[in-house]
């Protein structure tokens, strides 16, 4: 019997997700709107198994608006390729125009980004270096900022991807095809002769993929859907990346919207007919399982690292902020600590803070503790676990007249916080372990004890996780102050243990 692989081969929110390979080594990028660091970088020996080796994007520019929370912006679906001995990622700020970066390694350092096409709504860029030594770019329209959509284009540029040397051209009209709309999302390829653009439409909840082709770039060109629900349960399936093993096996990895864990990676076998056309998973509908690639002979899915020992003095890059960083929010000592400065800026809602370490909230049931004590003066002063999104909900500790509590809160827009669990932490100066646990539903319990470890106080059960605005829930470590204060306490956290 051959070796299977299950999907989703990643249970979490990796989003938008575009992938080449080089050598013999896969590297994907995705989305990362308004997280900083920016542009996840993913390894793979085998297209199963998954390791962050970089954030490509230090911080957004420009700084000063980035520096607070911009939910549903930053960037948006990027592309990564290989030419001329460098990795290139093109991604779009839907607010600002096309930026792109370069590095020899993958791993970094990955250059600043230069804006190569300024303007409102281009979203979704692809490069193509053709064989005759020119370049282009695909894109997409975002209606929210530029007034179309359902439209793809495409524009010239130099290659070294610095100059335009002309304005974009339709190629494919989504509202000349019957029943589309939102066509978006293109990957640009070349294959035996055929300019190929693979692009979704339909939307990310219910739309499907679809494949065009051309003897010219610039078109006309025909397509037909490759990939769609159908009678599975695999919603969507949406956008994604094109890449042949060394072994000659053609793959497609895409996304599935999974609320509250965001969009999901799938991984599809893809062939091509007599008439050479793509056919997706099982004759154009997505797998559940199938045959593991050959260099994944154990079919086993490892997921991008969710323990962090803090033995470092730098973040693995799983982590990330919720706006650009000051690097005066963290202190790295290498000793198993996280010290977070309690940064004076809360006004009752955290989602309005940037100093928020988070990660994606995991797929699979799950379980993260960590522990926590609280060094403040100031009343006010809280930190704790958070479970993130458009609602969020919190185990932590927070100061106040009479000394150091352990409280639980609740948020809902409209509504502010609610106070859920409150009592006084018997000795300020030990830390309290802090544990919250989710299903594979997005179902949360957050705990937390004092005692010896297996004791544990539940304080809030049942809390439904919800996404946020293109963005997975997410779990995450803060401190901070009272606007006001002085802006001094500190919260110690120690090694965060994921199951």
């Amino acid at each position: 019997m051959p070796t299977v692989y299950r999907n989703p081969v990643l249970n979490a929110d990796w989003p938008d997700p575009d992938a080449i390979r080089v050598g013999d080594t896969y590297y994907l990028v995705a989305s990362s709107g308004h997280r900083t660091p920016g542009l996840p970088v993913l390894r793979s020996p085998d297209l199963l198994n998954w390791w962050p080796v970089a954030r490509a994007l230090p911080a957004l520019p420009p700084a000063e608006h980035f520096d607070l929370p911009r939910h549903g912006a930053g960037v948006w679906a990027p592309a990564i390729r290989h030419h001329a001995g460098l990795f290139w990622i093109f991604y779009p700020d839907p607010d600002r125009g096309v930026f792109v970066l370069t590095a020899e390694d993958p791993a970094g350092p990955w250059s600043e980004p230069w804006l190569l096409l300024p303007g409102l709504g281009l979203i979704d860029p692809c490069p193509l270096w053709d064989d005759d030594g020119r370049a282009w770019l695909v894109l997409a329209w975002a209606k929210s900022r530029s007034g179309v959509n359902n439209r793809l284009s495409m524009v010239e540029i130099s290659p070294d991807a610095r100059t335009v040397l002309g304005p974009p051209v339709t190629v494919i009209d989504g509202d000349e095809l019957p029943g589309y709309s939102i066509l978006e999302g293109p990957k640009l390829y070349k294959r035996d002769g055929w300019y190929w653009i693979f692009a979704p439409a339909g939307g990310v909840t219910n739309g499907w993929q679809s494949a065009f082709r051309s003897r010219s770039v610039l078109g006309p060109y025909e397509g037909r859907i490759v990939l769609a629900q159908g009678d599975t349960p695999v919603n969507g399936p949406h956008q994604g990346a094109w890449v042949t093993s060394p072994e000659g096996e053609d793959w497609f990895l895409h996304f599935q919207e999974r609320p509250p864990f965001g969009r999901v990676l799938h991984l599809q076998p893809l062939h091509w007919d007599d008439d050479g056309w793509p056919v997706i998973g099982a004759e154009g509908r997505p797998v559940r399982e199938h045959p593991a690639p050959v260099r994944a002979p154990h079919g086993r899915t490892a997921h991008p690292a969710r323990s962090e020992s803090f033995r470092d003095t730098r973040l693995g890059p799983q982590w990330y902020w919720q706006a650009n960083p000051d690097p005066g929010w963290l202190t790295l000592a290498g000793d198993g600590i996280a010290r977070l400065r309690a940064v004076p800026n809360d006004l009752g809602n955290l989602r309005t803070i940037p100093q928020i370490l988070g990660r994606q909230l995991h797929g699979d049931p799950s379980d993260l503790t960590t522990s926590l004590r609280l060094d403040a003066t100031d009343p006010g002063t809280r930190a704790g676990l958070v479970v993130l999104g458009e609602h969020y909900a919190y185990v932590g500790l927070i100061r106040d007249a009479d000394g150091t509590r352990v409280e639980a809160r609740t948020y809902v827009p409209g509504q502010g916080e609610t106070v859920r669990f409150s009592a006084p932490v018997p000795d300020p100066a030990t830390p309290v372990q802090l544990r919250v646990s989710s299903t594979d539903g997005g179902l949360c319990t957050f705990r937390f004890s004092t005692a010896p470890v297996g004791k544990w106080t539940t304080v809030l059960d049942g809390f439904q996780a919800l996404p946020a605005l293109w963005t997975s829930a997410e779990v995450g470590l803060f401190a901070t102050a009272p606007v006001g204060t002085s802006g001094t306490g500190k919260a110690y956290f120690g090694a965060v243990g994921a199951t």
